[in-house]
C-alpha cells in the first residue's frame, strides 16, 4: 500500500474509535483557532484562515498537513495502530491525539512546518559559496523541507507524550485500569518513535548548529512542560503568584521555543548569516507567543459562554488580570467564585472580564504580532512574506 492509498485509509480506520473526547491537556500552539465578539464571527474566521493556509500552501508546494504523515504512516507506527483499537471506549486522550492529526479541519492545522517553508523561501539564497541546490521552480532547499518534517515530527512527538495520563487520578469513567495503562505505554513508545525519527532526519541534515538549535528547542519544550504540568493540579484551587513577564518566559519555553529555533535553523541551512537568522528566530518567537494569548484568549471572547468550560488560572488574561487587580484582592475573587468547595469557573470568568485582563491581553497579543511583522521587513517583498504577514493577521484578528 502506498503513500496515498495509507492516508486515504487511515481516517475510515480512525473512525471506528468512536466520537472524538475532549483532551486532557490545555490547547496551545498545536493548532490556530480564531476567534470574535460578536455572533457569527466563529465561521468567518474560519473561512479567512481557511484561505490564509491554501494560498500559503500553493506557495511552498504542496499541503503541509500532509508532511508528517510520511513518518505517521510507517510500518511500526501502523503495527501501534493496531493495538489503538483496544482503547475504545475508555478517555485515553491518544484517541483524541491520533484523530485529531487526520481528522481536525482546515483551521486546526498544525502551522510550524508551513512557516519554516515559508521563511526559508522569504528569505531566498544566501549566495555563500557552498550553499545547497534550490528544488526547482520552488525557491526552498532540499535540506529546510527536511527541517519543516523534522519540527512537525518534534511537535506530534510531544502531543503525543502529553496525552500519558495520570494513573493516580483516574475515575471510574475512564475506562479499566489496564486499558489506561496499555494506552500509556502506547503513547511512550509511539512519541519515543516519533523522535527517533526526528533524530535521524537531523543526523542526515549534517549540521552541528541544527542539530544543536533543535536539542536545544526539546530541552525547552520539555522544561516548559514539566513546569505546566507540576502547576496544573493546584489549577483549581490557587494560581501562582506571577507577573505577565514570567508568564511569557514559561510561553515561550512551551509553545515558542520549537518554532522561533526552527526558524533559525532553516536560515543556518541556507548558509545565512547571523543577522538573518536573528529575525527569523525572532519572527518565530513573537509569531507563537501571539499565537499563545490568542489561545488564552478564547474562553473570554466567544460568543457562547457553554463553547468556553473552564479555563486555565495561569493562562495571560487571568495572569494581566491578576497583576492590575493585585494579588489579595485576586484570591479574594477566587473564594468568591467557589462554591461548595467547587471552582465556578462561569462566574470567575465573568468577573475576569470586567477587568482589565482581557483587553490587556489582546493589546499584547496584537504587540507581539506587530513585534513579528517588523522582523519580517528585513526581507524582500515576496509572496511568501506575504503570507507570513497574513498568519500574523489570522492570529491577532478579534473583531
Amino acid at each position: 500500500m502506498n503513500l496515498r492509498q495509507l492516508s486515504l485509509s487511515l481516517p475510515r480506520y480512525l473512525g471506528a474509535l468512536g466520537p472524538l473526547r475532549r483532551p486532557r491537556w490545555s490547547r496551545s500552539l498545536d493548532t490556530v483557532s480564531l476567534v470574535g465578539s460578536r455572533r457569527g464571527q466563529s465561521s468567518r474566521s474560519a473561512a479567512h484562515w481557511n484561505q490564509v493556509v491554501s494560498e500559503a500552501e500553493k506557495i511552498v508546494g504542496y499541503p503541509t498537513s500532509f508532511m508528517s504523515l510520511r513518518c505517521l504512516l510507517s510500518d511500526e507506527l501502523s503495527n501501534i495502530a493496531m493495538q489503538v483499537r483496544k482503547l475504545v471506549g475508555t478517555q485515553h486522550p491518544l484517541l483524541t491525539t491520533a484523530r485529531g492529526l487526520v481528522h481536525g479541519s482546515r483551521h486546526d492545522l498544525q502551522l510550524r512546518g508551513l512557516v519554516v517553508l515559508l521563511i526559508s523561501k522569504a528569505a531566498g539564497p544566501s549566495g555563500a559559496v557552498g550553499a545547497p541546490t534550490h528544488e526547482a521552480g520552488s525557491g526552498i532547499y532540499a535540506c529546510q523541507r527536511s527541517l519543516a518534517e523534522i519540527t512537525e515530527l518534534i511537535h506530534t512527538a510531544l502531543l503525543v507524550h502529553r496525552g500519558i495520563v495520570d494513573l493516580d487520578q483516574l475515575q471510574s469513567s475512564d475506562g479499566p485500569l489496564r486499558d489506561m495503562q496499555f494506552g500509556n505505554k502506547i503513547a511512550v513508545l509511539s512519541g519515543d518513535f516519533l523522535l527517533a525519527s526526528a533524530c535521524s532526519g537531523l543526523a542526515l541534515l549534517q549540521n552541528t548548529k541544527v542539530v544543536e538549535l533543535l536539542a536545544s528547542a526539546l530541552m525547552d519544550l520539555v522544561q516548559g512542560v514539566y513546569h505546566e504540568n507540576s502547576t496544573s493540579a493546584k489549577e483549581n484551587r490557587v494560581t501562582e503568584d506571577i507577573g505577565i513577564a514570567t508568564w511569557k518566559e514559561q510561553a515561550f519555553l512551551s509553545h515558542g521555543a520549537l518554532l522561533a529555533k526552527s526558524c533559525q535553523a532553516a536560515m543556518e541551512l541556507a548558509q545565512h548569516g547571523a543577522h538573518v537568522q536573528a529575525v527569523a528566530f525572532q519572527y518565530g518567537k513573537h509569531m507563537a507567543l501571539s499565537h499563545k494569548i490568542n489561545s488564552d484568549l478564547q474562553p473570554f471572547i466567544k460568543e457562547k459562554a457553554s463553547d468556553s468550560g473552564t479555563f486555565s488560572l495561569n493562562s495571560a488574561p487571568v495572569v494581566l488580570h491578576q497583576e492590575f487587580l493585585g494579588r489579595d484582592l485576586w484570591m479574594q475573587q477566587i473564594r468568591e467564585a467557589q462554591e461548595k468547595g467547587r471552582l465556578d469557573y462561569a462566574k470567575l470568568r465573568e468577573t475576569i472580564k470586567a477587568g482589565q485582563g482581557v483587553t490587556s491581553a489582546i493589546d499584547l497579543c496584537r504587540h507581539h504580532g506587530n513585534r513579528a511583522l517588523e522582523a519580517l521587513q528585513s526581507f524582500a517583498p515576496s509572496e511568501a512574506r506575504s503570507a507570513l504577514e497574513n498568519i500574523v493577521f489570522a492570529v491577532t484578528r478579534f473583531s
